[in-house]
């Protein structure tokens, strides 16, 4: 018989995950890195996006947590004061009046049963929530350069709706 225990700790200031399996023949421990936590990879996005040129220009973003832990009357509050379970973890405003929205997810983490409802009524009134998975903090904020440099092409080659004569 098998028993294996998983672990997330702290070692010398950095999160690590312990695996422990006790066999008939003996006991093995198997230190890795830990997978980083969502709000990091949130973060390291924002830092990348923030650092680019167009940021400020062409793009803004905003950030949410409400998945975040709250006591009965803190959770209260935020629900009366408008957070939404489900709602994406960034807000990326367009020039032009356009929203686009990243939900982040760490290894193969899913979607909650709010986040799926939410994102799903988001996308019919059309904005789509792109699902970033990532397991580490580079290759999140890298794929969100990429898709904020994607949206900002497709922007530019959208063509105009209202023309505007010169006189």
């Amino acid at each position: 018989m098998t028993k294996t225990t998983t672990q997330t700790t702290r070692i010398a200031g950095k999160r690590v995950r312990i695996v422990t399996r006790v066999t008939a023949t003996g006991t093995s421990v198997k230190v890795t890195d830990a997978a980083p936590k969502e709000w990091e990879l949130q973060a390291a996005q924002v830092r990348a996006l923030r650092a680019m040129p167009e940021y400020g220009k062409q793009f803004l973003l905003a950030g949410d947590q409400n998945s975040a832990k709250r006591g009965p009357r803190a959770q209260m509050e935020a629900t009366a004061a408008g957070m939404t379970p489900g709602e994406a973890d960034l807000r990326i405003y367009l020039a032009g009046g356009q929203l686009r929205m990243i939900e982040n997810k760490v290894g193969k983490g899913r979607l909650s049963p709010a986040q799926i409802d939410r994102h799903a009524a988001l996308a019919r009134l059309g904005h789509p929530v792109e699902v970033v998975r990532a397991d580490a903090c580079a290759g999140a904020a890298v794929r969100a350069v990429e898709l904020v440099r994607g949206w900002l092409a497709e922007a530019s080659n959208k063509p105009l709706d209202k023309f505007v004569e010169c006189t």
